[in-house]
């Protein structure tokens, strides 16, 4: 890498490429570089199953409606949502559709063999290999923690009141005067003087509005409600986390091998449907969501039929999910309906 790129360049090659740090088989959770709430407990996969067994049960969807997960990874999400709802209504299973919105073939791969071993021939697994193939009259859609992956620009307002982006030339991040339309107005919208802009928001919501007619989309990412004002940009290596700018990080060294982040702007996400005419918005902490679809109803279930260790042992997983000191509040939601 001789050459000066775009920030959002050298983050889409450094997650996407044919080598980069998504398109291998990572682990997640102890093996691998961070948790998730999914490697937490099962019982956040359950909680959306609630939330899509109560959605259809108010006549919101149909019977037979799709529920559809971006970014499966594993497919460990979409197997708990399965699961949970065979315990609460599991007729339901008869006529749900589910589908994978996977464009790496070797993840495809693990989750169809997970998917087989899980439920045999029971649950008939779709895979689309791009958002814009998912063409739908009724759909619930799950997309855990992929809005921190879109490819961003890192922004910075110097002292002379210069805005300015950042390239990468070997491994080493600089900044150039900003003259991106689209960058100047997303900072001027959102009062941003230093921080990341991420890009693909708008094309997203507006290919999901247009494709399925009537949705609920539900995601669970890092991030807050409006801009920090800060770089949030960080590398996830080992259960260690590296800021972007930390003088003792060697970009180089990370490159392809860890993954990196930054926080949601979910004003940015939000407005992105609001100007697709969704109006049923909501942002709220994990913690919230969660309590609200149901997760306490689903531990007295548990209660009533398992012995008091399992029960003790997944309440104290349920306890970190909700935790307000680290995932429940850390982690935000969002939830359009359309």
């Amino acid at each position: 890498m001789n050459k000066s790129l775009t920030f959002s360049t050298y983050f889409n090659d450094w997650l996407y490429s044919p080598s980069g740090y998504y398109t291998q088989y990572n682990p997640i959770g102890k093996e691998g570089d961070f948790y998730t709430s999914v490697s937490t407990s099962s019982f956040f996969g359950g909680t959306i199953g609630k939330r899509i067994v109560d959605s259809i049960s108010s006549g919101f969807l149909p019977i037979d409606s799709t529920i559809v997960e971006i970014g499966a990874h594993h497919g460990y999400l979409l197997a708990d949502i399965i699961q949970f709802i065979y315990t609460l209504k599991p007729e339901l299973l008869q006529t749900l559709n589910f589908a994978i919105v996977e464009r790496q073939e070797h993840l495809k791969q693990h989750q169809m063999k997970y998917f087989k071993d899980s439920f045999g021939d029971a649950i008939n697994l779709v895979h689309y290999q791009d958002v814009k193939e998912v063409i739908l009259d009724n759909a619930y859609v799950v997309a855990n923690e992929i809005f921190d992956a879109f490819e961003c620009e890192l922004i910075y307002t110097n002292k002379n009141g210069t805005r300015q982006q950042a390239v990468v030339t070997e491994h080493k991040i600089s900044f150039v005067e900003c003259t991106d339309i689209y960058l100047n107005e997303m900072c001027d919208k959102y009062s941003i003087q230093k921080g990341e802009i991420a890009l693909g928001y708008e094309e997203f919501a507006q290919t999901l509005c247009k494709n399925i007619k009537n949705f609920e989309l539900l995601s669970f990412d890092y991030g807050e409600k409006y801009a920090r004002n800060d770089f949030s940009a960080r590398v996830y290596h080992n259960h260690k986390v590296f800021p972007l700018f930390d003088e003792n990080l060697k970009l180089e060294e990370h490159y392809k091998k860890s993954d990196i982040t930054y926080d949601v702007n979910f004003s940015h996400l939000m407005d992105c449907f609001k100007e697709q005419n969704c109006q049923q918005i909501e942002f709220k902490t994990q913690l919230k969501t969660l309590v609200e679809f149901g997760i306490h109803e689903l531990l007295l279930i548990l209660r009533e039929n398992a012995d008091e260790n399992s029960y003790l042992k997944e309440t104290q997983k349920v306890k970190t999910l909700l935790d307000p000191v680290g995932m429940g509040e850390r982690f935000k939601a969002i939830i359009v309906r359309k």
